[in-house]
């Protein structure tokens, strides 16, 4: 189950899709060509993301992984 918390290395790895999921919504990923460092909520907050917000991004990845 991904959480917040999950590192974006991690999400990556784990969930490949992820990657045009977070490029569409502003979130700099591994394709950017730029080291990532930090989990999911850390990214989004970066970007200003509200906490509810999060919550749906964390919603729809798991969502993908099915």
């Amino acid at each position: 189950m991904i959480e917040k918390t999950i590192l974006i290395e991690d999400l990556v790895r784990e969930l490949p899709q992820s990657v045009t999921y977070l490029m569409e919504r502003g979130i700099r990923c591994l394709r950017c060509g730029e080291p990532v460092w930090g989990t999911l909520e850390s990214a989004a907050k970066e970007k200003g993301l509200s906490d509810s917000r999060i919550e749906k991004f964390v919603e729809d990845l798991n969502a993908l992984k099915q």
